[in-house]
């Protein structure tokens, strides 16, 4: 009966977020996910949201809380992707992109923030999106207008004329669209960079290569001098905004790094020399190592242009074993999956390939929490089950330290300590 009363007030606060003043979580055990251990018995005390106690056993509880008895199900924080698109849907590539106006992009984000959120992704950094519908979403979100994960977002994308991720190349030049993200020189980019702080971004996100979905690049040739993406790095730290540089060829990725980026994304072609020097300076890598299965397997029903599904059969394997040398050589490395290029909701998927490639569970579960919460600048805040840290709680049915897999299906999802998923 508890149980049945636990899921209908769950269903409700899916509809209606409400905190209770006190609310305290017991479970069979919970992940350390700093130390790769378990801890048994563990017993949670959340105030207006945030951890304000943890203990072990049969502790006396506090008065008036409401009780939420997990069972022999094993706790840990909400998982974190470093790598979404929740403005885009799976299905629609390629040219299908061109009847998407950034009205219905924006409430395509609304499903797709839900689905992720259900799945245990608590917090998501969303690098690109149109018109700043991510700033929108991330506040809608916040406001409890809408259900989601916490947001970190970069709004428009910025790079070259021509270029993966800043321009709109699908059209041909009787049209003179100009992607909102375009912005060719030193000062160029520092305008660019001034206007997304303008409009509310949490961060920056460059191009610095060329990219498998964008018509007309090579997914390895470098994007920007070095010279533009200091000055754009430059001005984003000076604003203190972090820079995400999506980065696939090795010359590209070390322009990234001296210029100072904050993490790279794809990392497909690193060289010895780009490891060295993302270890040395503290570089988070962050990989999307499982779409490509989603891409060769799904793409052309997809609408994947042929020329991105050829890119993508010279770049997959590459980059896996890339993901592999990288974490060999001890490279800081965050889970970003690309979701968006492959279906919301399946993100948790990444975590088996992120294991086949080279990461042990616990480290896997890692990249996916504590590191994601440093790569943020939120560690203590975020990515851990520790006093202070928000209540952001998953459970599963085993250990995800024997079993990453397990994460592929998350039966209870708090936020903030407000649960949103109860089976």
């Amino acid at each position: 009966m508890r149980l049945k009363i636990l899921a209908a007030a769950a269903l409700c606060l899916m509809s209606t977020p409400s905190v209770a003043e006190t609310v305290v979580v017991k479970a069979a055990a919970m992940v350390d996910v700093e130390k790769g251990t378990l801890v048994a018995n563990p017993v949670i005390t959340v105030t207006d949201g945030t951890i304000r106690s943890i203990g072990s056993g049969s502790i006396a509880m506090p008065e008036q809380a409401t009780i939420i008895d997990l069972g022999d199900k094993i706790i840990m924080p909400g998982l974190i992707d470093m790598h979404v698109h929740l403005m885009g849907k799976a299905t629609d590539q390629g040219y299908r992109r061109l009847v998407i106006s950034h009205e219905r992009a924006a409430i395509t984000g609304v499903m797709n923030a839900r689905t992720t959120l259900l799945a245990g992704f608590t917090t998501v950094r969303n690098v690109g999106a149109p018109s700043f519908s991510d700033v929108a979403l991330r506040d809608a979100i916040a406001a409890g207008d809408v259900p989601g994960p916490r947001m970190f977002v970069s709004g428009p994308a910025i790079g070259i004329t021509g270029g993966h991720c800043s321009d709109n190349n699908l059209l041909p030049e009787e049209f003179a669209i100009v992607g909102e993200g375009v912005a060719d020189g030193p000062w160029a980019a520092r305008t660019k960079v001034r206007r997304n702080i303008k409009y509310g971004v949490d961060l920056i996100k460059t191009c610095s290569t060329g990219g498998v979905l964008s018509k007309g690049t090579q997914v390895g040739a470098p994007q920007y001098t070095v010279e533009e993406l200091t000055a754009l790095t430059e001005e984003a730290h000076s604003h203190g905004r972090k820079v995400a540089s999506h980065a696939h060829g090795a010359e590209g990725i070390i322009n990234a790094l001296k210029a100072g980026v904050d993490t790279i994304e794809h990392a497909s072609f690193i060289s010895d020399e780009g490891i060295a020097m993302a270890k040395r300076q503290g570089t988070y890598l962050s990989m999307d190592i499982y779409n490509t299965e989603y891409i060769l397997g799904e793409g052309e029903k997809a609408g994947f242009l042929e020329e991105s599904l050829a890119k993508e059969r010279m770049t997959g394997a590459t980059q896996r074993e890339s993901f592999r040398r990288a974490h060999q050589a001890g490279v800081k490395m965050v889970m970003g999956t690309d979701a968006g290029v492959y279906p919301h909701g399946d993100n948790a998927k990444q975590l088996s390939r992120m294991v086949r490639f080279g990461m042990t569970p616990a480290e896997a579960l890692r990249a996916a929490t504590y590191n994601a919460a440093d790569a943020l600048g939120q560690q203590g805040k975020i990515g851990a089950l520790i006093v202070g840290a928000s209540a952001d709680i998953i459970a599963v049915d085993g250990n995800p330290l024997d079993d990453v897999m397990l994460l592929e299906n998350v039966p209870f999802v708090m936020k903030e300590g407000v649960v949103y998923k109860s089976e």
